[in-house]
């Protein structure tokens, strides 16, 4: 599972999440971090964003190409707006995406993260971290 909030103020909420999670962020930048919880299994991001904050979007993380085939052909069945975002550098990883949104208009993203990334966004526009990202 993936949950990805919009914060006011990174250095304070990495403050509290570490001490909420007894654990010190895996991945941390100036405008991001994020936790590989195991108890939860949790893959956590916060990001410094102006605007709006609170839940920016949720997710489902895959541990192959195979098990991402398969979530997409779930999302396919749920029905929603989807968007097939494909090979996308967001959040300081290269991934491989697909968005859905629910009939609250919740956004969901289905990934699998290939490796790191040196930037928060890669050279195309990616709908990652975006308001409405399955728009």
């Amino acid at each position: 599972m993936h949950v990805m909030l919009r914060v006011k103020n990174l250095d304070e909420s990495v403050k509290f999440y570490s001490a909420l999670f007894d654990s010190a962020p895996t991945v941390s930048k100036p405008d991001y971090a994020k936790w590989m919880l195991e108890d939860p299994r949790l893959n956590f991001s916060i990001a410094e964003k102006e605007d709006t904050y609170g839940i920016e979007h949720l997710g489902i993380q895959a541990q192959t190409p195979a098990e991402l085939d398969e979530l997409r052909a779930r999302i396919a069945r749920a029905g929603g707006v989807v968007r097939n975002e494909g090979e996308t550098t967001c959040c300081y990883a290269n991934s491989d995406k697909t968005w859905v949104t629910d009939a609250q208009g919740v956004a969901w993203e289905a990934f699998h993260t290939a490796a790191a990334a040196k930037t928060y966004y890669g050279e195309k526009d990616s709908a990652c971290c975006q308001k409405s990202a399955a728009a």
